[in-house]
């Protein structure tokens, strides 16, 4: 694909998380980098231009105008898109990119979207080379590369067990608020999606690598409460993908939680915003608090945070580790998004292709990447038992 006439296109970049990963490119990016915006909407393009400060082309796409993505993706070498819910408006880009061989990232958190994006494009982007990459962001690259780099901790070739424990501080952008609500009211075609993904992709030839849902419990002086993400998912399939993860791996994904009453008053939020979302009138009355492509201030992201911490134990040993940074949502994963964009252009990587992980695909080199520009992976302590 070096021939193509741009290493990465930035689409969606008028949006919220979209304007931050052009700021981020624009000051991060090699000088020699050819890459572009694009969206659908010029005029916001040329405003995101003039307050990046620099001459960058400009190219006008639509999901809705297929030819469009398709002159887009046959572009470019990476094509980054930020245009969600993605269950809604992703997978047009999606296909593009598997048609035309060109790597895809995105920032989405939905475990439907990614995949019926397994059952529709994996084949396809396996035949032509593209890797489509899902879950760029804080979902699912602090848990999915810090597993991995719990998992070299540990001794070879024996089961491994890993327990992941999130606390962050930080406001939600409209954007993510209305991805939320639309996951909540989409459970059944959610356990569609999954069942069918489990009935097509290829069962593991002597090998063990599973999510499994926690308890409730104490640990590392938190209240570890059961998260049901998408990111233990992710965490399972580059387990699945990777001989290293050893013949029996389990990993548990949990919010870590100081106070007991909190953790019952969040249980309880949630099932009620469960339950609204699935009444039509409630669900429109939410989502038009939240107006999508806002999101928190400058100031108010300079004060959020991420920790991850990670317990592992396997072969006798057991190790805890810890991935942290800043504004989790909007800063880091504007940041971790474009740094996946630059690695996947520029850096030499394992040969993969269809449907991969960031830890399949981009690993060490990865987070060698994101620790150079201030995320923080370490080990806590190790102790032999």
């Amino acid at each position: 694909m070096k021939d193509r006439q741009y290493d990465v296109v930035l689409f969606g970049a008028t949006g919220f998380t979209g304007s931050l990963t052009a700021e981020y490119l624009a000051k991060h990016a090699p000088a020699d980098l050819r890459w572009a915006l694009a969206g659908r909407n010029l005029t916001k393009l040329e405003e995101v231009r003039s307050k990046l400060g620099i001459e960058i082309d400009l190219l006008q796409a639509d999901v809705g105008n297929a030819k469009s993505l398709t002159v887009m993706a046959e572009s470019a070498r990476v094509v980054i898109t930020t245009v969600g819910p993605y269950v809604r408006y992703g997978e047009p880009m999606v296909a593009a990119c598997a048609e035309a061989g060109t790597d895809y990232l995105d920032l989405t958190g939905e475990p439907e979207f990614v995949d019926r994006m397994y059952l529709a494009h994996h084949a396809r982007a396996v035949e032509t080379g593209a890797r489509i990459v899902h879950c760029c962001g804080f979902d699912s690259i602090p848990y999915d590369l810090g597993v991995q780099f719990t998992v070299e901790q540990l001794p070879e070739r024996v089961p491994i067990q890993v327990e992941g424990l999130v606390r962050a501080g930080g406001r939600p952008s409209g954007g993510t608020v209305h991805t939320a609500i639309n996951a909540f009211s989409r459970g059944k075609q959610n356990l569609q999606a999954h069942r069918a993904r489990r009935r097509a992709e290829p069962p593991l030839a002597g090998r063990s690598a599973r999510a499994v849902a926690g308890k409730l419990h104490r640990t590392q002086g938190f209240w570890a409460v059961p998260l049901l993400t998408v990111d233990p998912q992710i965490v399972a399939h580059s387990a699945a993908a990777l001989d290293s993860y050893g013949p029996d791996f389990r990993y548990s994904h949990y919010a870590a939680v100081k106070q007991l009453p909190v953790v019952v008053g969040s249980i309880a939020g949630l099932g009620l915003l469960a339950v609204a979302a699935q009444i039509p009138p409630a669900r429109n009355a939410l989502l038009g608090r939240f107006k999508a492509g806002d999101g928190p201030s400058e100031e108010r992201r300079a004060k959020s945070w991420f920790k991850v911490r990670f317990v592992g134990s396997g072969g006798g040993k057991r190790v805890v580790t810890e991935v942290a940074g800043g504004d989790p949502g909007y800063d880091e994963t504007a940041k971790m998004l474009s740094e996946s964009a630059l690695c996947l252009a520029l850096d030499d990587l394992p040969k993969t292709a269809g449907q991969v992980t960031t830890a399949v695909a981009m690993g060490p080199a990865l987070r060698k990447r994101l620790t150079a520009a201030g995320i923080t992976f370490r080990v806590i302590s190790e102790v032999d038992y």
